[in-house]
């Protein structure tokens, strides 16, 4: 019996909540991106997070646009990543959007007004962060905080009127210029965005709540009763309740559940950011990359985003074990990307079929072959005839990869050379060299051996070992394929932590592209990618020696692509 994984904190917190019965005995959370960019896999540990202790409590996961700044944001964005976390298979409850509560904000933000909470600020933004103060000495009141209300009400009408012009005006909660926490020093709760109308509301609004002011208030809307964020959002924490607190027990706009004397709020918990080597996780930054032809896209599959790591071959399950394998702490750390890497070999090693391609061909001629072609056959996972087999063509003339021959070789050297050892050529004969031929610079281009019709495998002859079993495809029915090698965008292995610009960083390697020759089996793939809900179909080979890799949707039916999604060496150390 496997032995059950032991809860992370924020599943402690949770199951500690249900005991008590707080809140009606309801899980909700919700995952709430901003739809300014594609996902990346910094967000797929929230993902994991949000969504699997909805899953595990029997609650539910709303997935929420947090689109509060037309400026970045577009309808994109919400395609691709509803497509990515159906991908890695969650399912969100309901789908809503910050902006489903603009009016019910700027009624907020109007009686804070009223109440004397908040109040127009003309400063420049410079001005108002010099004004803050530091964590140890207090802020400078703005010349504004103490205007009349019924100035603030004209002046915020005319923001959203679009009378006033963008970036000239702020309203600003009126807190405490004094406060530990610089959040409380009079935050900007809206700011003016008139250069660009809005994905979903068009040009309705002219003034736009922050972060701070839209987030615990539309939690509180949906009824969501664990908001889970990352370790940044801890000093803001304060400032959620602090809102929230100014209306909690009115009734929530979409929370059904809710009743009149509920305990019901939602509380803010938050675990450590996944940060992995050799990458960065910043959203400008991979902005520059793309904008900048320093990768091809988004979803280049150098790029740690959700469909940058699905076109290198990446599993939804592979990611999300590697998830579980992380965990979740309140602790910040850099994860080894060796752990990832590790994590997709072992799910496609027993899954992936394997097959021959020779990436520096020599061809072979084996002389005393007089046969016509004759079909070999290989099982597609050495050891488990259960998932099939392949027909191998088999002929005098192969094509060896070149750094399997040697013409003078020592001892210690198993491969082909004309030295009287032999040589199995896999799921075929056992042969041995007999010479070469060379060009006029000296370069091999022929091998030539002889073969023993006796030590076909699978044969009662075939039995007989050797010291080394090579790879080989045979030359009339052989295809080229385009491979492209991958390695790691950065050459080092914190980027983020470097001084100066961080593309003179990039790894000058990460990006090889080889014409190898690969066996027959493979030419039933050489045909358009196709695809299902915009995603393309999947289809996972070992090219033995080389790697796992993976159809890239740029195969056509005259050309086979295939990525490499990880080598077979494993530098992965527990």
């Amino acid at each position: 019996m496997e032995e059950e994984k032991s809860l992370n904190f924020i599943e402690q917190i949770v199951e500690k909540d249900l005991s008590e019965g707080k809140n009606d005995g309801r899980i909700q959370t919700r995952f709430p991106p901003e739809p300014n960019g594609y996902l990346h896999i910094g967000h797929v540990k929230a993902i994991c997070m949000d969504f699997g202790i909805a899953e595990r409590y029997n609650g539910i996961c709303n997935l929420r646009f947090d689109d509060t700044n037309p400026s970045k944001e577009d309808t994109e964005y919400v395609d691709t990543i509803m497509r990515d976390i159906a991908w890695l298979g969650f399912k969100w409850g309901n789908i809503y959007y910050a902006s489903d509560y603009f009016d019910k904000l700027y009624e907020l933000a109007i009686r804070f007004i009223k109440e004397g909470k908040a109040y127009v600020d003309e400063q420049t933004a410079e001005e108002i962060a010099a004004q803050k103060g530091t964590p140890t000495e207090p802020g400078v009141a703005s010349p504004y905080r103490d205007r009349p209300v019924e100035e603030n009400l004209r002046l915020f009408e005319a923001m959203q009127a679009g009378e006033i012009e963008e970036g000239k005006m702020v309203l600003r909660a009126k807190i405490d210029m004094a406060n530990p926490n610089m959040h409380f020093r009079d935050p900007i709760i809206y700011r003016i965005i008139t250069s660009h109308p809005h994905h979903r509301t068009g040009r309705k609004w002219n003034v736009y709540p922050m972060y701070d002011f839209a987030h615990g208030q539309s939690d509180y809307f949906e009824g969501v009763t664990h908001s889970i964020c990352t370790l940044e959002f801890v000093v803001h924490r304060p400032l959620y309740d602090y809102f929230i607190d100014q209306f909690v027990g009115e009734v929530p706009s979409n929370f059904e559940g809710w009743k009149p004397g509920s305990d019901y709020r939602p509380h803010q918990y938050e675990f450590n950011r996944l940060n992995i080597t050799y990458t960065v996780m910043s959203k400008r930054k991979m902005l520059q990359l793309v904008q900048e032809g320093l990768v091809s896209g988004w979803d280049d599959p150098r790029m740690p985003t959700v469909c940058g790591l699905r076109r290198r071959g990446y599993t939804a399950s592979a990611i999300r074990e590697f998830m579980d394998k992380i965990g979740y702490t309140k602790v910040e750390g850099m994860i080894d990307v060796g752990l990832l890497e590790h994590t997709i070999r072992e799910n496609l090693k027993e899954t992936a079929p394997r097959v021959c391609a020779i990436f520096e061909p020599v061809k072979l001629v084996i002389t005393n072959y007089d046969k016509e072609t004759e079909i070999l056959v290989g099982e597609n996972i050495d050891g488990h005839p259960e998932l099939g087999t392949r027909e191998m063509p088999f002929a005098r003339e192969l094509y060896i990869e070149r750094g399997d021959f040697l013409e003078e070789a020592d001892n210690k050297f198993y491969r082909l050379s004309p030295n009287g050892r032999e040589v199995r050529l896999k799921n075929a004969y056992i042969i041995q060299a007999t010479g070469c031929e060379k060009d006029v610079e000296g370069n091999i281009t022929t091998v030539y051996a002889t073969y023993d019709p006796d030590s076909k495998s699978g044969t009662e002859g075939g039995n007989r070992k050797t010291k080394a079993t090579i790879n080989w495809v045979e030359c009339n029915s052989c295809i080229d394929v385009e491979t492209r090698l991958y390695d790691r965008l950065f050459k080092v292995e914190n980027p983020a932590a470097e001084e100066g610009d961080f593309r003179d960083l990039l790894n000058p390697d990460s990006l090889r592209v080889v014409t190898c020759k690969a066996e027959a089996s493979l030419k039933t793939v050489r045909k358009p990618v196709t695809f299902k809900d915009g995603i393309a179909e999947v289809k996972h080979f070992q090219l033995l020696k080389q790697g796992y890799f993976v159809v890239d949707e740029d195969t056509t039916a005259d050309k086979l692509v295939l990525n490499r999604t990880a080598s077979l060496k494993d530098n992965w150390q527990k």
